[in-house]
């Protein structure tokens, strides 16, 4: 087995790992669930309204055909209607990520922290909270642009025959995935001082089949309308799981400066307690000790 399928196995297995660990902390995963669910009914109410008023916002949108024969006056007003739908619908599926991290930024740093924790080596965060929400606000709606940029025409693209069935359906997959990483690793990244959208694009992109192998299963069953509210916390879970694998690992923590009291020579010196190095310091070994 090539390491791209590994990886791609490997990733896949990190959103199963995200899931174990929230579904450890009950309390975390329902505080998880909260701003999926809060955000699938803003959006479902939303469209409601979009589609009890449709007919009067096609004929708003659409003033020239009101002289013209009833037959074409209707079919340009259907059609209208229909594009109308299909990018609301649009833009919800973009904007369904970025909206609920933004909405449950405090929840989901909280879920990070405590995944952070469990493997060790967890960074202190060193930014406030109102500033934290703020850039995450500014940067979700960044990909939400994004996002919708590439999907309109990927949308169009989907008419076309064949192409429209084959090839627009896996670049919209991969696509879409590879800007779910981005959005989920965002905590981790934070934390480690990594704040720009180009750090987390350029540490997803130097391991994409790791990357894809969490994130594109991640938005398939984001996709399905309140399936999200149970995948959400999992992904959130698994997002700063994927971090931790494609960041490098943190330079060791320094020694101290002179002996450690109640360690022999050569023994190993740990941190205080509270502390998770992502890994020990091994003195050197002392004359006449085997090395």
């Amino acid at each position: 087995m090539t390491t791209a399928v590994r990886d791609v196995f490997s990733g896949a297995g990190l959103l199963l790992r995200g899931a174990g660990i929230v579904l450890s902390r009950p309390k975390l995963f329902f505080l998880g669930a909260i701003p999926p669910l809060f955000t699938s009914l803003l959006f479902l109410g939303a469209l409601i309204a979009l589609l009890y008023n449709i007919a009067d916002l096609a004929a708003w949108a659409t003033p020239f055909a009101e002289a013209w024969a009833g037959g074409w006056r209707n079919t340009v007003r259907i059609t209208a209607g229909v594009l109308m739908v299909g990018a609301a619908v649009l833009v919800m599926v973009v904007g369904f990520t970025g909206l609920t991290l933004a909405l449950g930024s405090p929840l989901y740093d909280l879920i990070a922290e405590d995944v952070e924790e469990r493997m060790g080596g967890a960074p202190e965060a060193d930014e406030s909270l109102t500033g934290s929400i703020a850039r995450s606000v500014r940067q979700s709606l960044v990909l939400v642009l994004i996002s919708a940029l590439i999907a309109l025409p990927l949308l169009i693209a989907g008419f076309v025959p064949v192409v429209g069935q084959t090839v627009v359906p896996v670049v919209s997959a991969l696509f879409g995935g590879f800007m779910l990483g981005m959005e989920l690793v965002g905590a981790a990244f934070d934390r480690r001082g990594l704040r720009r959208l180009g750090d987390r694009r350029r540490a997803i992109w130097s391991r994409k089949a790791l990357s894809l192998g969490f994130a594109v299963p991640a938005y398939f069953l984001l996709a399905i309308p309140f399936v999200a509210v149970l995948v959400f916390p999992a992904a959130t879970a698994g997002g700063t799981l994927l971090a931790r694998r494609i960041l490098p690992a943190a330079p060791p923590v320094a020694p101290p400066a002179g002996p450690v009291q109640g360690y022999p020579q050569g023994g190993r010196w740990h941190p205080p307690q509270g502390g998770h190095p992502p890994q020990q310091w091994q003195p050197p070994y002392g004359p006449g000790q085997p090395r």
